[in-house]
């Protein structure tokens, strides 16, 4: 008697070309989407032999895209800065306004010039004290000012950006990532629905012609269609499009708002928080300029704090004397700005309101503008990634015919 495997043995190995195209077209699908992604670095034998994945091998590359698309979508940097009140500013330093300007007399002149220092008079000390303590608010209010008209001058944010994402490739993965998030789970799916499609036909083929070439090439088309399919309903229609009664639209555009939501709150938790385009500007490569418009104010603060004091300073410690302690005052004040500017991260992030800037923006967008925020990551290596599936899919296949129909052929 015929066990159940000897009588339908064959049927079974027909069926289950479908089961294992589905198999193949989800797997393939994943393995792309990971290979796109991961690794972070180079994993192998460089230059040929290892793999990159797409997003971090281009980082550099897909950050300036970005930026370039906030830029001219999102956010107007002038703009932004204009949100700020040099007032306000000012007010929220107050605090270190008396702390700095104590420190500067006592812990830089006494330090320094200790001799020229006892013999100026307490009443001049004590008057530039009060002084330089009075005006200080008045100088940031004015560097404030200035930074506001001039902030193309000081700050470089694609050099921010790109900074902040290539030193910290997960980052940018995870943005791709968290807001393509439903649409990269369709493209895994997707790949068993088309792959068993496919896989019906291919049944068919092979059933009347089982050449050993066919389940491989079968397995590449599996492959390479799934991803391009999958790709294609991502994106497209741009526009609602009806057919048959039913609304079809790329299903990353049905989800702008719901997308333009997480977009939003990780560039501000992420890379456009007040106290690193702080950084940036006093680290960056704009970094003299911004020093240079800060010391111009503070050299001329500094003379008029000394005011009617000046003439018994310069008595008492000589003009080329007071030259070098307002040098040493101008010194102090850049190495204390990171910290005397602290107290107003928080407000600035506040009056900047980028997360419902961005978010708004975003929302409004139009559907061929807000395809742009995911679609570079596809599109800077699209034909790289539907291969990737092509061959991986036509390994399976070969696998397929040696497993399933290897004693058959």
């Amino acid at each position: 008697m015929e066990t159940f495997l000897e009588q339908y043995g064959v049927y079974l190995q027909f069926l289950s070309i479908p089961i294992i195209s589905g198999i193949v077209g989800w797997g393939t699908n994943v393995l792309a989407l990971k290979m796109t992604f991961y690794p972070l670095e180079f994993w192998g034998i460089k230059p040929f032999l290892g793999w990159q994945g797409i997003i971090p091998s281009k980082a550099e590359k897909m950050a300036k895209i970005s930026v370039n698309l906030w830029t001219t979508k999102l956010i107007d940097v002038k703009e932004l800065f204009a949100q700020l009140d040099p007032n306000q500013v000012a007010e929220e330093m107050r605090p270190q306004f008396d702390k700095i300007s104590k420190e500067i007399m006592d812990e830089i002149m006494e330090k320094q010039y200790p001799d020229v220092w006892q013999k100026i008079p307490d009443s001049v000390k004590r008057m530039t004290y009060a002084r330089i303590s009075r005006d200080m608010p008045d100088v940031v209010s004015e560097i404030m000012e200035e930074v506001k008209e001039n902030i193309e001058d000081v700050f470089n944010i694609e050099e921010m950006v790109v900074q902040r994402l290539t030193s910290d490739k997960q980052l940018m993965v995870e943005m791709f990532l968290n807001c393509g998030k439903e649409e990269f789970k369709f493209i895994e799916r997707s790949g068993f629905y088309f792959g068993f499609l496919f896989g019906i036909i291919q049944m068919a083929v092979w059933y009347y012609y089982p050449e050993w070439w066919i389940l491989p090439l079968a397995g590449l088309i599996v492959g390479y269609a799934t991803n391009w399919l999958a790709l294609k309903l991502i994106f497209e229609p741009v526009d609602e499009k009806s057919f048959l009664g039913m609304k079809f639209q790329g299903l990353f555009i049905k989800r702008q708002n719901e997308v333009a939501e997480e977009y939003a709150k990780m560039l501000t938790e992420e890379i456009f928080t007040f106290d690193r385009i702080f950084a940036a500007i006093i680290n960056g490569s704009t970094k003299e300029r911004f020093v240079t418009l800060v010391l111009k104010h503070a050299d001329r603060a500094i003379d008029e704090g000394v005011g009617l004091s000046k003439p018994v300073v310069n008595l008492v410690a000589g003009k080329r004397n007071y030259e070098k302690m307002k040098n040493i005052i101008l010194d102090k004040v850049i190495r204390e700005m990171p910290s005397s500017v602290r107290p107003v991260f928080s407000y600035a992030d506040e009056a900047m309101d980028l997360e419902n800037i961005f978010r708004t923006k975003m929302q409004n967008l139009s559907p061929e503008e807000f395809v742009g925020f995911l679609r570079p990551v596809f599109q800077e290596d699209e034909l790289k990634l539907i291969l990737i599936g092509a061959f991986l899919g036509m390994t399976a296949g070969f696998a397929q015919l040696y497993f399933v129909f290897g004693d058959s052929i």
